[in-house]
């Protein structure tokens, strides 16, 4: 492993300093492993708080900032942030027009997440938490509360920001957001596997020869292993599943996502969406939005991940509604 790191057990709180060096025009460090915006949102409008392990960079505090996420809870690498620190960012967010509690869908963040949560009602806050569950690796016919959170959380921030920028009650912007979490899915693929940057373990093998499709964001085994396949190969075969997950019908206005998971050029990312755009076309249907990047890493992971959803008018709207956090900035 060769990485550019100092002492490994200060490693979280010095990349969060660096963060807020960075950017201080837009995020602040409000507490030890709690970010929130540089200029807060005024009380009356709902406030989003969202979590998550360090080592995703630029997630989950890359997306805090106007129009998108008030505060985001940081745990250490690949690990969940605990309760109490989870509370404390609840206690910060929390105001008379509600606070909305973005969870992705992993073991050790849903439990952390639920304590905050039974913390958060002994004290009379006004929060409403919502799972995201984009991730189909599990298989189409398998129970929501199986599917893990992947790169669908940032599309929903956005979504759920705009809808509390705009003013919309603490109701409204959870329905929003479940609607949005209802008709989006995920597929990720890796070609090769990350190492832990404290530990320097590979969190998983893969032969030079090898790919996954499915494996889940910390390495976790996705049952889609095969030889290595080309940028149109993949592409049809991950957004097949993607359109089956969503139902995909003719006229249907989608957003695709790409999301480079460490180690992937953005070369290869627009040759898939290329081969996505032609096979959506050929389905009579649009993609509407789309948004090509590193939203959300695992190291040096090679592979990305495919995000689809089916968008209404207001959903649209919301999407290109203006937002300034360090890495969605839209005017």
């Amino acid at each position: 492993m060769k990485k550019l790191i100092n002492n490994p057990e200060n490693l979280t709180p010095e990349l969060l300093e660096g963060f807020g060096l960075a950017f201080p025009d837009k995020i602040k460090i409000a507490s030890e492993k709690i970010v929130c915006r540089a200029a807060p949102k005024p009380q009356h409008k709902v406030a989003i708080v969202s979590m998550g392990g360090a080592g995703h960079e630029p997630a989950i505090s890359g997306f805090v900032g106007e129009g998108m996420l008030d505060y985001s809870v940081v745990g250490d690498i690949f690990a969940a942030p605990g309760a109490p620190k989870v509370f404390e960012a609840l206690k910060m967010a929390n105001r008379e027009a509600g606070v909305l509690f973005v969870v992705l869908n992993h073991e050790g963040d849903v439990m952390a997440a639920n304590m905050a949560m039974e913390m958060a009602k002994r004290e009379g806050l006004n929060v409403r938490m919502l799972l995201t569950t984009d991730d189909i690796s599990a298989g189409l016919e398998s129970d929501r509360k199986d599917r893990r959170g992947l790169v669908g959380c940032v599309p929903l921030y956005k979504i759920a920001g705009a809808a509390a920028e705009a003013g919309l009650s603490l109701d409204e912007v959870y329905d929003i957001a479940s609607r949005f979490n209802e008709q989006v899915a995920t597929l990720a693929v890796a070609m090769k596997t990350a190492t832990h940057p404290q530990s320097g373990l590979a969190i998983a093998e893969l032969a030079d020869d090898e790919m996954e499709i499915g494996m889940g964001q910390h390495g976790e085994g996705g049952g889609g292993r095969c030889k290595l396949l080309t940028a149109n190969e993949t592409a049809e075969i991950m957004l097949n599943h993607l359109c089956t997950a969503i139902d995909v019908q003719k006229g249907d206005e989608l957003m695709l996502m790409l999301n480079g998971t460490g180690a992937t050029t953005l070369m290869e990312l627009f040759l898939v969406n290329r081969a996505c755009h032609i096979a959506i076309k050929e389905k009579e249907a649009s993609i509407q939005c789309s948004a090509i990047d590193e939203y959300l890493t695992v190291q040096e992971m090679s592979g990305f991940q495919m995000c689809l959803a089916r968008m209404d008018t207001q959903m649209k709207t919301l999407w290109a509604a203006p937002c300034d956090a360090p890495y969605w900035i839209h005017r």
